[in-house]
């Protein structure tokens, strides 16, 4: 994912930092009614317990968020730097001071249970530069800095394995904005000492990607594209690590681009696999493709298309353990490759034309896509799907999933949530101030459609009361959606919650107020007004780790630069965390246990009401029966129906009443439906040695 600019750092290689431009304050839950959505029966009821605000806009002033004992650790892109951020009492948080290093500019932060912390820093003057990572006492009541190691390109994620053994970094190794210079991507291990201290240079090992230089590779796994500068190394430049969770003594590291999961063997430093993580078939999982259907009047049309795919690249992963077996949940969000003067996504009716250059026209088996009321407005890749024999393109590629889906260690799909989000979102905007598919600066209906839908952009996952369950947050809708991942394979929607304000069109609201000359203070007010845009981290406070006693999920906000806590309201509860020693969380949540987890039960959807309300557009449906999936149609030859619009015949709607003005809920017989909607390629890759 790209970086917005940041300001950084200017004096001081590790200190206490200036304060951002507007004083930083925690707000009481009730400055915005949040839209709230559930099941009957629901586990816990997930509030806003308080905000920490920045009031500062669009420049990534909390992202990712770490809880430690009665403090809540939140990477501040603006200031190139982490807060430290007192959350003993939710309702009126305090910074408590920020902690980062000249020449760098702060992307992620870990936490070890005993305290030790580090901090993913990028080279402030040239990202195509070494990284390094900063080691800090979380415990210390003023920045204390433990020392530092030199890692790759552009380190974007940090954790620390469960055993809190090893410090494993995401080194993303992007090419310069010009395209002058491509890095290697590759993941650094790193050994910590078992004290609160900083480790050496010689304890950082790095993994790349050359033994799978040439190699047979899962046909969804993205080869290198693109402009090629090291012929030797094609891969290793062209792809990209992004994100990493651990499990077991293995890291999982998403490859976004790429559209996979590579696995690094800790103990020795490789990288032992490279899997693809499939396609999406919009032939049979459907979505709203256009902004402009029609024109001036655009409307909920949530369709199939036979012909196009999704591609899942996921951004956020987590990883979660189920009857002895590893489980990787991933946040499909979907991502192109921008640099210099080669672009590569293109929307559809653009392709063949010289608005896409190099690109060709559509075939006859897709005709009628390039209408902007079916696909014509939709963002696709150029490098996929052209049949060179025919000279046109036979099969579309669209970025994300606009889901979240569960995968075996091996990389074989369990689960994917495929329209469900949509059409949740669909739903409730029929029923709430939600405004559908809408972006996280604006209000506008519909307006992110034609480009990725809500984008699951990140994920976190926890235990309560013996079930497992996945935090899910939407970048451009906002909000948190939770399903009962404890069955791998029949997730069950829990429910949503979303503390933003729709009265108030942000982007277009702060850009008149900046025209007119406002002060820092009246810019910060707009900005605190609307409540949360943006959520880019979350992280899962068990109770017994959380300073109230009471489950809660942290979220950093990046578009509003707010970090807000939601408490699990009715889950089981322990012993406030002490303040004066304060009991780390696990950075991995939640951890592998010696005992093996109770065996689910089979958690049942909700019934519908028996009369449901109508939706804007007909919503597609899952079949009479769920368990009977149709068959994906075959990824080399799609045949589009006659209508290219037209979605199937209307159904039982999954989303469909369940009582109460905003209480929905999710089906899920709709998941084995989902699940065949997902084409993974056989598999033909070789693993490293």
């Amino acid at each position: 994912m790209k970086k917005s600019p940041r300001f950084l750092l200017a004096a001081g290689a590790a200190c206490a930092l200036a304060l951002s431009p507007v004083a930083a304050a925690a707000v009481q839950p009730g400055d915005i009614d949040p839209i709230y959505d559930a099941v009957p029966d629901a586990p816990f009821d997930m509030a806003v317990a308080g905000t920490f605000e920045t009031g500062i806009f669009d420049a990534g002033a909390s992202e990712i968020v770490q809880a430690h004992g009665d403090r809540l650790f939140s990477v501040n892109a603006d200031v190139g730097s982490v807060f430290a951020i007192d959350m003993s009492d939710p309702q009126a948080m305090t910074e408590l001071y920020q902690v980062g290093a000249s020449g760098g500019v702060a992307n992620s932060v870990a936490i070890r249970d005993d305290g030790l912390g580090v901090i993913a820093l990028e080279d402030a003057d040239d990202k195509t530069a070494p990284g390094r990572l900063l080691f800090f006492d979380a415990n210390a009541d003023e920045p204390s800095v433990l020392g530092e190691v030199t890692v790759g390109s552009l380190p974007d994620m940090v954790t620390v394995s469960p055993d809190g053994a090893y410090a494993v970094v995401a080194n993303e190794g992007e090419p310069a904005d010009d395209f002058s210079s491509d890095p290697e991507g590759s993941v650094g291990v790193v050994a910590l000492p078992d004290a609160v201290a900083a480790p050496s240079q010689d304890d950082v090992r790095t993994a790349d990607f050359h033994a799978f230089e040439g190699v047979e590779l899962d046909a969804s796994v993205r080869d290198a594209f693109g402009p090629i500068l090291n012929e030797e190394f094609p891969r290793s430049t062209n792809w990209e690590p992004e994100y990493v969770t651990v499990q077991e003594g293995t890291a999982y590291v998403a490859l976004q681009e790429a559209n996979a999961i590579a696995t690094v063997d800790l103990a020795t430093a490789t990288v032992t696999d490279v899997f693809g993580l499939g396609f999406i078939d919009r032939g049979a999982v459907p979505l709203d493709a256009s902004d402009r259907d029609p024109e001036e009047a655009p409307t909920i049309n949530i369709a199939t298309y036979p012909g196009l795919y999704g591609v899942p690249m996921p951004d956020g992963v987590h990883s979660y353990r189920s009857g002895g077996e590893t489980y990787i949940v991933t946040a499909n969000e979907g991502d192109a490759r921008e640099w210099g003067d080669y672009i590569e996504p293109a929307r559809v009716k653009d392709l063949g034309t010289d608005d896409a250059p190099g690109t060709g026209p559509l075939c006859e088996n897709l005709a009628g896509y390039d209408d902007d009321a079916a696909l014509g407005r939709l963002e696709v890749t150029t490098e996929m799907g052209f049949d060179e024999e025919q000279g046109c393109y036979s099969e579309l590629y669209a970025y994300g999933g606009r889901s979240f889906s569960i995968y075996s260690a091996d990389g074989d799909l369990v689960f994917d949530s495929g329209a469900q989000f949509e059409e949740l979102a669909a739903n409730l905007s029929q029923r709430t101030p939600l405004v559908f598919n809408s972006g996280h600066d604006d209000n506008e209906f519909d307006s992110r459609s034609d480009a990725k839908g809500i984008e699951p952009e990140n994920l976190t996952i926890g235990e309560v009361d013996g079930r497992t369950f996945a935090f899910i947050g939407f970048e451009r809708l906002g909000g948190v959606v939770v399903y009962d991942v404890t069955d791998p394979a029949a997730p069950a929607y829990v429910e949503y919650i979303n503390n933003r304000s729709f009265d108030i069109s942000l982007g277009d609201e702060y850009e008149a107020l900046e025209e007119a000359g406002a002060s820092d203070e009246e810019l910060a007010a707009l900005v605190n007004s609307v409540g949360d845009l943006g959520p880019e981290g979350l992280d899962f406070i068990p109770a017994e780790n959380s300073p109230t006693g009471v489950p809660m999920v942290g979220v950093g906000n990046e578009v509003t630069g707010s970090t807000t806590l939601y408490t699990l309201d009715g889950a089981p509860t322990a012993e406030p965390t002490p303040t004066e020693e304060p009991t780390p969380e696990p950075t991995e949540s939640p951890a592998p246990s010696e005992e093996p987890a109770p065996e689910p039960t089979e958690t049942a959807a909700p019934a519908p009401s028996e009369e449901p309300s109508a939706a804007p557009t007909e919503q597609p449906a899952p079949s009479e029966t769920p368990s009977q999936a149709p068959a994906p149609a075959p990824a080399g030859d799609p045949t589009p129906s006659e209508d290219p619009t037209q979605e199937p015949a209307p159904s039982e709607d999954p989303l469909a009443a369940t009582g109460g003005d905003v209480s929905w809920g999710l089906g899920i017989g709709a998941a084995a439906l989902v699940a065949a909607g997902i084409v993974l390629a056989a598999r033909a890759r070789r693993r490293a040695a």
